[in-house]
């Protein structure tokens, strides 16, 4: 069983800063894909940031150029650094890993979600 706990959200002021962890546990893991998907109230969840195993990057149009998805292969660990952030980009944000664990199990796991409020 993979496990993802997330943490760093919080409310922030418009123009503010926030960087949120995935840290994803389990025995044996292989993590391919990364990301990161939010939900605001009334809307269905978006994608919002993928990253590779190579790290290739991936952004919705709309936080490119204020958001910054990173992993560490070490810590299983994904983050999201979010600049410059916007009322708009309120809402829960949910991390989601996939890979192998035990070598040849496939799983698509997500965390359990943290409000993100940009609100003055």
């Amino acid at each position: 069983q993979v496990q993802l706990v997330e943490s760093g959200g919080g409310l922030v002021q418009p123009g503010g800063s926030l960087r949120l962890s995935c840290a994803a546990s389990g025995s044996n893991l292989k993590i391919n894909a990364m990301g990161w998907y939010r939900q605001a109230p009334g809307n269905q969840r978006e994608l919002v940031a993928t990253i590779t195993s190579g790290g290739s990057t991936n952004y919705i149009d709309s936080v490119k150029g204020r958001f910054t998805i990173s992993r560490d292969n070490a810590k299983n660990t994904v983050y999201l650094q979010m600049n410059s952030l916007k009322p708009e980009d309120t809402a829960v944000y949910y991390c989601n890993v996939q890979g192998y664990r035990g070598g040849w199990l496939k799983f698509d796991s997500w965390g359990q979600g943290t409000q993100v409020t940009v609100s003055s």
